[in-house]
C-alpha cells in the first residue's frame, strides 16, 4: 500500500475548491488501494472537520504568530501564511516516510519541492492553474485548452496532465453526464437557477445577484443558493433566502453536487473547479470572476461558447441582459457543455499515477546539465559503431549542438531516467522535427545498460506523448538490433533502413 500526502489548504483567503478537489481524487486513489493522509493549517474558514467527515487523517501545521492579509486576490504567499521553505521543513517534521506527495497551493512551487524530495526521494504531484514552476515528476492543470507545451520551458522533466480531460470532480458527475447526454429535458415556465459563488463568496456577489433579479422580476426564477456557513455573508443571505422563501431557497452544504445540479436548468457562479462540474451536466452559465486566478478560465469558457461572464462591478447592469441572453442560446450552450467534460479525469489520472509509481524507467527534457553525459555516451565506441556520423564531435562542437537543440522549440530531447530514488541516467531518445508533425527519432542507451529493455521502453512512451506525430527512423543495414527494435514496436519499413510510424489512434476512455 502506497502512502499518499496532500498538501492543501482552504480559508476565507483561498476559498474552498483546492481541498475540494483533493478530496475527489483522495477518494478516487483510496479506492484503489493507497493511503491518504491530508497536511493542511488551521484557520478560518479551513475544510479540517469536513476532511475528518470523509474518513481522513489530518495533521494540522504550525500557524503563524502573526496571520498575514494578502493584499490582492494574487497575494499567493500570503496564502501560506508562513515562508515557503519554513512550511516545508514543518512538513517534514510531521512524516517519517511517503511514497507520494501531492500538493494543490498556489503559494507552493519547486523550492518546496525540492526540499521534500531532498528528504523522502519520493513522486511529486502539482495540481495546478496558473503554469508556474515545479519540480514535479507530475503536473495536473484541469483548464479548459491547457497545452502541455506550455508547462515545457519551466518544468522540462514533468509529465503533465492538461485540459478538462484531467478535471477533478466526483464520479457521480460521469454517471449523471451519460443521463443529460440522453436527456431531451426542456425548460419549464419558471427556469431553475442555481447560484453559487464559491464556499466563501468574500465580496458577496450572491445577494447583489439575487437583488438583481427581485428589483426586475415581479415572478423571479426559482433560485436555490448554495453556500456555506463558513461565509462572512452568511447570515445576510440566510434572512435574504427567508424573506424571499417564494423564489430562494438556501443550503448549506450537499453530499452529492451532481444530484443537486442535476435539478437546475442553468447555473450562475464562480468560474472556479465548478465550472468543469456544471460543463459536465450541461449547465449554461453566467461567470463572475472573483479572483485574479480565475480571469483564464471566464476567457476560454466564454470563447468556447459555454458561459457567459461579467464583472462583479457590473452584476446591477448586466446580470438580467446576461441572463436573457443565456436562456435565448440555451440548447447551444447545453451541447457546448457536454462536450466539455465527461466526468472521468480523476479516474485517468489515478492511471497515471499508477503508471508513475510502477514504471522502471521515465522520460525528462534533458537539460544543460546533461551536456557532458550525453557527450560521453556519444563518445561510446558502441555508440559511434551504429551512428548515421561516423565522426566522433569534439566537446566544443557537441556543445554547441546541443545547446541549440535544447533551445529549439520544434524539437524534443528526453533523458531516459530510472523511476527510483537514484534517478539515473541511462540513454538518450531525440525528436527531430521534419516538418509540421513529423520527426526523425533518434535513440542511443548507455553501454552499461544494453539488453534491460530500456529502448523499447522509451519507444512506447514516444508512442503515449507523441502519439499525434508521424515518426521516422534512419537504421543502418548493419544494425540488426535496432531493425528488430522498431519492427517489434510498430514501425513500418518503408525501405532498406527506414522506419515509419504513423499516428496512432487513441481511443477515449
Amino acid at each position: 500500500m502506497l502512502n499518499v500526502a496532500f498538501r492543501v489548504d482552504a480559508s476565507l483567503h483561498i476559498g474552498s475548491g483546492h481541498v475540494m478537489r483533493c478530496l475527489v481524487l483522495a477518494d478516487t486513489l483510496r479506492s484503489n488501494g493507497y493511503k491518504v493522509v491530508f497536511y493542511t493549517r488551521p484557520q478560518e474558514g479551513d475544510l479540517i472537520r469536513l476532511i475528518k467527515s470523509r474518513g481522513y487523517l489530518v495533521c494540522e501545521l504550525k500557524q503563524p504568530v502573526v496571520w498575514l492579509e494578502p493584499k490582492s486576490t494574487a497575494d499567493y504567499m500570503a496564502w501560506l501564511q508562513v515562508d515557503e521553505i519554513d512550511d516545508a521543513q514543518d512538513f517534514v517534521e510531521h512524516v517519517s516516510s511517503i511514497d507520494l506527495v501531492i500538493v494543490d497551493h498556489y503559494g507552493i512551487s519547486s523550492e518546496w519541492h525540492k526540499v521534500i524530495r531532498k528528504k523522502y526521494s519520493c513522486k511529486i504531484i502539482a495540481i495546478d492553474d496558473l503554469v508556474r514552476k515545479h519540480d514535479a515528476d507530475l503536473i495536473i492543470d484541469q483548464t479548459l485548452l491547457r497545452k502541455s507545451s506550455e508547462y515545457k520551458k519551466s518544468n522540462p522533466s514533468a509529465k503533465v496532465l492538461s485540459g478538462t480531460q484531467y478535471a477533478i470532480i466526483g464520479s457521480d458527475f460521469e454517471k449523471q453526464h451519460l443521463i443529460e447526454l440522453q436527456s431531451k429535458k426542456n425548460i419549464e415556465m419558471t427556469p431553475k437557477v442555481l447560484l453559487s459563488m464559491g464556499g466563501v463568496d468574500r465580496p458577496n456577489a450572491t445577494l447583489k445577484v439575487l437583488e438583481a433579479f427581485r428589483n426586475k422580476y415581479a415572478h423571479p426564477p426559482l433560485f436555490t443558493v448554495l453556500l456555506s456557513s463558513r461565509a462572512p455573508h452568511y447570515k445576510l443571505i440566510k434572512r435574504f433566502a427567508e424573506r424571499n422563501k417564494t423564489w430562494v431557497t438556501h443550503i448549506d452544504f450537499v453530499e452529492n453536487m451532481a444530484d443537486l445540479m442535476s435539478l437546475h436548468d442553468v447555473a450562475i457562479g464562480a468560474p472556479g473547479s465548478t465550472s468543469w462540474e456544471r460543463a459536465c451536466l450541461g449547465l449554461p452559465s453566467i461567470i463572475m470572476p472573483l479572483a485574479d486566478n480565475q480571469t483564464e478560465i471566464c476567457e476560454r469558457l466564454n470563447a468556447a461558447g459555454a458561459s457567459i461572464s461579467i464583472e462583479l462591478n457590473s452584476v446591477t447592469e448586466k446580470i438580467i441582459k446576461s441572463y436573457k441572453q443565456m436562456m435565448q442560446n440555451y440548447k447551444k450552450m447545453k451541447s457546448i457543455n457536454l462536450m466539455l467534460c465527461d466526468g472521468v479525469g480523476a479516474a485517468r489520472i489515478v492511471e497515471n499515477i499508477k503508471e508513475l509509481s510502477e514504471k522502471p524507467f521515465i522520460l525528462r527534457y534533458a537539460n544543460e546539465g546533461d551536456i557532458q553525459q550525453v557527450y560521453s555516451w556519444q563518445c561510446a565506441p558502441e555508440t559511434r559503431r551504429y551512428s548515421l556520423n561516423k565522426s566522433t564531435p569534439s566537446y566544443i562542437e557537441h556543445e554547441k549542438w546541443m545547446l541549440g537543440k535544447l533551445k529549439s522549440k520544434d524539437n524534443y530531447f528526453y533523458i531516459i531516467e530510472t523511476n527510483n530514488s537514484d534517478r539515473k541516467s541511462l540513454g538518450v531518445i531525440r525528436l527531430d522535427c521534419i516538418s509540421s508533425k513529423e520527426y526523425l527519432v533518434s535513440i542511443y542507451v548507455s553501454p552499461d545498460h544494453f539488453g534491460k529493455g530500456i529502448a523499447k521502453f522509451a519507444l512506447k512512451e514516444l508512442d503515449l506523448i507523441h502519439a499525434d506525430f508521424v515518426i521516422n527512423a534512419v537504421v543502418l543495414k548493419a544494425n540488426l538490433a535496432s531493425h528488430a527494435l522498431f519492427s517489434r514496436a510498430g514501425y513500418k519499413k518503408t525501405s532498406e533502413e527506414s522506419y515509419v510510424r504513423q499516428p496512432i489512434k487513441v481511443e477515449k476512455k
